[in-house]
């Protein structure tokens, strides 16, 4: 009895001893807590990682105050490329037009129609309050600040050019008188790296013989507008133009005429050179000659070079290209000192075009490598227009955009 006792005690023994074997060296998880078990090595359990199967998201360990920038928060179906984001940024602004920034950080725009120019206040990135400051005038377009005196704003109206030194109960000052009537009547000016003041005058007409020498122009002059000179001619209505940031020339859209069609002539953006001639109304793109308004008989070709230049770029006949910016250093490397351009839209061609914004790619030295679409949307495929891009301005490396028919400005933000 006492043998069987002992031998059943035994076997107990044996079998408690495998299973507690099985436990501590075959289970990876026993196994792993061990050395934690039996009082060796580390005092604290190790962390035994559990695995993730395909089928189980990651978690989000980005910050919760870091909240995913929406791409487009405008109400409006626009595409951007991927990273950039587009904002309602002041809206209520009827006929927007031609934008500038003030030493303050403060924006000025131009709303043609309306015959007034605003003042949107601007705190910690947002609009505080927007009134219009200067009234009754008549078509103000263009707008600049003076390099040498900040708070004094240049403005252009169809007939003239004043400049005012703002935040103060001073009147305007006439500095030049312009030409005014006929069918472009937007004067845009700027000042040049040179300091000159520049303006540029349309045409009187859709193609004609201008009576009056200072139509189809571009002039520069002096701040106080002495010295008012011819820098090129030929220019249909080169509604906008900015200067090159390396090359320091002069870049500006050019409106082609009408009536031939919906592909010829094309918009154009030129190269203006001082003293050159860009062909209007004889000639267009690239020194093509309009022998449907020009039937003279030339020994010469009347569109070559050096005598007449061609575009720089051909747009899309009636894609009526106005803003243009050359983007800084501060968005990504791959877009630096490419050109974007409002195509503000066509008014008669039997199947619409532009509304959109285009990015120009260029080599440092302004060479043009190609195009593609940059903001899109604005014209639907029903053809039913949402908006009109106009102006574009870079500030503090936030691209801003006026649109006349929405009556807005938008702000692009670019990748972080």
């Amino acid at each position: 009895m006492k043998k069987s006792l002992l031998f059943i005690l035994g076997g107990g023994v044996i079998v408690a001893a495998l299973i507690w074997a099985s436990l501590f060296y075959v289970n990876p998880v026993t196994t792993a807590l061990w050395p934690w078990l039996s009082g060796n090595g580390v005092k604290t359990p190790p962390k035994v990682e559990p695995t993730i199967t395909s089928s189980v998201s990651p978690v989000n360990t980005s910050s919760p105050t870091e909240a995913p920038v929406e791409p487009n928060t405008t109400g409006l179906p626009l595409s951007l490329p991927l990273g950039f984001s587009i904002a309602t940024f002041a809206k209520d602004l009827s006929n927007a037009r031609v934008l500038a920034f003030d030493a303050r950080g403060n924006l000025w725009v131009s709303q043609t129609k309306k015959g007034i120019i605003s003042l949107l206040e601007i705190e910690d990135g947002k609009v505080i309050r927007q009134n219009p400051v200067l009234r009754n005038l008549n078509n103000p377009h263009g707008l600049d600040f003076d390099p040498f005196e900040p708070f004094t704003l240049y403005f252009a109206e169809e007939d003239r050019i004043s400049k005012i030194p703002v935040y103060s109960d001073a009147a305007p000052v006439k500095i030049a008188d312009l030409p005014s009537g006929g069918g472009h009547f937007t004067r845009t000016l700027g000042f040049g790296p040179d300091d000159r003041l520049y303006v540029s005058i349309g045409s009187s007409c859709n193609v004609c013989n201008e009576g009056d020498e200072r139509r189809a122009k571009i002039f520069s002059m002096n701040p106080d507008g002495s010295d008012f000179r011819e820098f090129a001619r030929g220019l249909r209505n080169a509604v906008f133009f900015a200067w090159h940031p390396i090359t320091d020339e002069l870049w500006a859209t050019e409106n082609g005429r009408d009536l031939l069609g919906d592909d010829i002539p094309p918009d154009e953006i030129n190269i203006i050179r001082e003293g050159s001639n860009y062909g209007w109304p004889n000639c267009y793109g690239k020194n093509i000659h309009d022998t449907a308004f020009d039937k003279n008989t030339y020994i010469r070709n009347p569109c070559m070079e050096p005598f007449e230049i061609p575009s720089a770029i051909d747009v899309q006949a009636h894609s009526a290209p106005l803003g243009l910016a050359f983007i800084p250093d501060s968005w990504p490397e791959e877009y630096r000192d490419d050109l974007l351009v409002a195509y503000h839209g066509s008014w008669n061609r039997s199947v619409p075009t532009g509304y959109k914004v285009v990015r120009m790619k260029l080599d440092r030295e302004g060479n043009f490598l190609g195009e593609e679409d940059f903001i899109t949307g604005w014209l639907r495929e029903n053809n039913e227009v949402l908006g009109r891009p106009v102006d574009l301005i870079f500030h503090e490396g936030a691209l801003y955009i006026s649109d006349d028919k929405a009556g807005v400005i938008y702000r692009v933000d670019s990748p972080k």
